[in-house]
Order: structure tokens, then C-alpha cells, then sequence
């Protein structure tokens, strides 16, 4: 079912879709680049990396073994033979290039190192964030890993995905971060496997605010079984309020509570939501449709992205942007390790919606009418044994993280 699509006639041809160019916003004492486009992406990765000085910390859920992959770790050789301290952090589901890819890092002296790389019940609570971190001044964090698929265009099935070029204080914040979990990292490294408990710890006890924001700006994080202070606990605060919601999710399986809170802000106000027309996970779209119906009933605007796989995350509630590595699936909200820059800034909102709506110009609407046609009986038995399958992945991997 990978790359599957809706039957719709009138669907924008994939050829006619073209990524938008880096935009960049000067606000609330930082500088943001916006990188929607994926040769960008790539380049700014690399840019980053070629102008490091000093130091440079990266963690990754995925890593590949590919020429992006390939180009992004001779970075880092180059980095370290200049005299740059360089520590690379992949996560073990994640890392599809293997150790022995990193071992040339390894041997030019660079520090590289395996986020739960031992089989237990931990191993079900994935590192899933993204971060490279350039002489404690420079990062670039977002939904993009290192990998051909994040990087091409739409046109040679590349994914749509977004991150995000950050300098300012909240730079800070993120080498606390980095600090933290390379820490917890280095114990299982050294053989003193410390208990998720610890974990939980650092994701409860996290303080995101960048200096001097007055918390316009926060490094919001998220952690297994972790409610207050986690990234979602402050997207509910700022949904109680909101008159207007804007989402771009490669995942759709939110728990309950916040399906009925978008349904509440779109009664009240207006919500937007593209979805995947095509993903690398061909059931998210089964699961994503189950669940469309109370959705459409309260007024939510539903389309489904077509030129390409959708990867991004991004999340507009009214002058509140939220950028980073989550998804508005259980796993992000429950289980993954997370996170999530917070802005609230009316100027980084607008430009950020302005991007959402490029995208509803290339995706087909969901409406009631089109969601009738969709959900045949045999459609919806096809969705609901997708959704039990992530269900039954998400309890599993619940009792895991316990």
C-alpha cells in the first residue's frame, strides 16, 4: 500500500508542485530560516556543518547509508580533521546505515553512539527527534532525517517535510538538551543501563524557555508516559483558547481527548489539516480516514496532500507555531522521545500559514460528500484493522515504556 492515493479525478499533478524557497523571520530576538524545500534542507545541513568551528552535536532518529547519508558523514570526518569536536548520536531502530558505516568517523576520531541500542523492554521508546547543533550558536532541527528521501524533490519522490535553521538564545537550551540525553546515552555506552524512570525524570523536570522570551520562545520536549510539561501538555493549553488551528501531520492517530479539541476549536473558530495523499507507511492513510467523519462534522477542513510522501510537522494555533520532530499520532504524543519549538509570534504564524496554504493548493478536499464515496464497507473494515494494528503497537510499547 506504500504511496497509495485517493481515486479523485481533479487532483493536482504531482509535476505542477514545486517546494517553496527558504524563508527567513527575524522575531522575538531570534533568527528563523525556514527550509521547506528538500535540496535546502540538505544544503543548509551541510552549510553547517563545512562552517563549524568548534563543536558540533547531532542526534538523528534515521541515518542512511546513501549519497546524502554518505555526504553528511564525510561532513563530519572533514569537521573533526580540522579540529572540530564532533558526537553523533543515531537511534538503533533508526539507523539503517549500521555501525560500520560510522566506524571512518570513528577512526578519524569523532564520537559516535547508538541511543537504545539494547534489546528490552525500553527498546520500544524510540528517539525520534532531530538536531545538529553548531558551535553552541547554530541549529537546525525539524521532521527531516538524513536520508535521499528527505532531501529530493517531489517530482523524484521526494518526501515534504520541513525544518527549521535557528540562532538565538533558544540555541542554548537545546545544548542543555543534547547534554542531558547524551548523558543517559553514554551510561548504556559504559554498561550502567539506567531505567526509563530517569528518563521520564529529565523530560518532567525539562525547562525549554529561551533567555530573555519571556517565553515567546521555548525548546519544548516530550518523553514515555510523561503528561505535564511535555510538548503536547502545552499545544492543550494553548487549544483551550484558540479560534483558529492550522496542521501539517504525516501521521494522523491523535489520542481521543485532542480529537475532540480540534473538533471544539473548529466549532468555535476554523481548523485546517493536511494529510497524506501518499506516505511511506501506506496504513496511515487507512488511519488517518477512520477517523475523518467526527472531524468533518464539527467543521474541520480535511485535505490530503498529493505530489509527493508527506513528512512534515507543523502545528498554528492562532499566533503559536510549533515546529520540530512530533506527530499528531499516540506514539509522538505517548511514547517517543520529542521535540517541539514553540513560537509565539503573530508575524512567524502568518508567514508559517502562508506555507500551509501553497500546500492545500496541491491537495484534494476531504469533504463530506468525497468521505461518503471513500468509506465503503469494505473501506471502513480496511481502516479499522489499521487502526487496531496501531493500537495494539501502541499498548504494546506503552507497557514497554513503563
Amino acid at each position: 500500500m506504500d504511496g497509495q492515493t485517493s481515486s479523485v479525478a481533479a487532483s493536482p499533478e504531482p509535476r505542477l508542485y514545486v517546494d517553496p524557497a527558504p524563508f527567513r523571520i527575524a522575531a522575538q530576538g531570534h533568527d528563523f530560516t525556514f527550509l521547506p524545500g528538500g535540496a535546502d534542507r540538505l544544503a543548509a545541513l551541510i552549510g553547517l556543518i563545512a562552517g563549524a568551528q568548534t563543536s558540533l552535536r547531532l542526534f538523528y532518529y534515521l541515518f542512511d547509508d546513501d549519497l546524502s547519508g554518505t555526504a553528511v558523514r564525510d561532513a563530519l570526518i572533514a569537521a573533526v580533521r580540522r579540529g572540530v569536536a564532533v558526537r553523533l548520536i543515531v537511534d538503533d531502530f533508526g539507523n539503517d546505515a549500521g555501525r560500520a558505516f560510522f566506524a571512518p568517523l570513528r577512526e578519524a576520531g569523532g564520537s559516535f553512539a547508538v541511543f537504545s541500542s539494547r534489546w528490552n523492554s525500553r527498546y520500544f521508546v524510540r528517539n525520534h527527534q532531530k538536531i545538529a547543533i553548531a558551535d553552541e550558536r547554530r541549529v537546525i532541527t525539524g521532521g527531516a532525517n538524513v536520508s535521499d528521501h528527505y532531501f529530493k524533490p517531489p517530482v523524484e519522490n521526494g518526501w515534504c517535510d520541513l525544518a527549521v535553521l535557528i540562532e538565538g538564545p533558544v540555541v542554548e537550551r537545546f545544548c542543555a538538551w543534547f547534554a542531558l540525553l547524551d548523558r543517559w546515552v553514554e551510561s548504556e555506552e559504559q554498561g550502567r543501563v539506567e531505567q526509563l524512570s530517569r528518563l521520564r525524570e529529565i523530560v518532567r523536570d525539562w525547562d525549554g524557555e529561551a533567555r530573555g522570551s519571556a517565553g515567546a520562545v521555548r525548546l519544548l520536549v516530550g518523553g514515555p508516559l510523561v503528561r505535564r510539561g511535555h510538548w503536547a501538555w502545552w499545544l492543550r493549553k494553548d487549544l483551550v483558547t484558540a479560534r483558529r488551528l492550522d496542521t501539517v501531520s504525516a501521521y494522523f492517530s491523535p489520542p481521543r481527548s485532542f480529537r475532540r479539541q480540534f473538533a471544539k476549536v473548529a466549532r468555535r473558530g476554523k481548523v485546517r489539516m493536511i494529510m497524506p495523499g501518499k506516505s511511506d507507511i501506506g496504513v496511515a492513510i487507512d488511519i488517518a480516514r477512520l477517523l475523518y467523519k467526527r472531524l468533518l462534522a464539527a467543521g474541520v477542513r480535511i485535505f490530503e496532500f498529493q505530489p509527493s510522501k508527506l513528512h512534515m510537522k507543523l502545528l498554528v494555533a492562532d499566533d503559536v507555531s510549533y515546529v520540530g520532530s512530533a506527530n499528531l499520532d499516540k506514539r509522538s504524543f505517548r511514547i517517543n522521545v520529542e521535540l517541539m519549538v514553540r513560537i509565539e509570534d503573530a508575524g512567524v504564524a502568518a508567514a508559517l500559514r502562508r506555507l500551509v496554504d501553497h500546500m492545500q493548493a496541491a491537495s484534494i478536499a476531504v469533504t463530506p460528500q468525497w468521505y461518503r464515496r471513500q468509506s465503503t464497507l469494505l473501506a471502513r473494515m480496511r481502516w479499522r484493522l489499521a487502526y487496531w494494528m496501531s493500537l495494539a503497537d501502541y499498548r504494546v510499547s506503552r507497557l514497554g515504556a513503563r
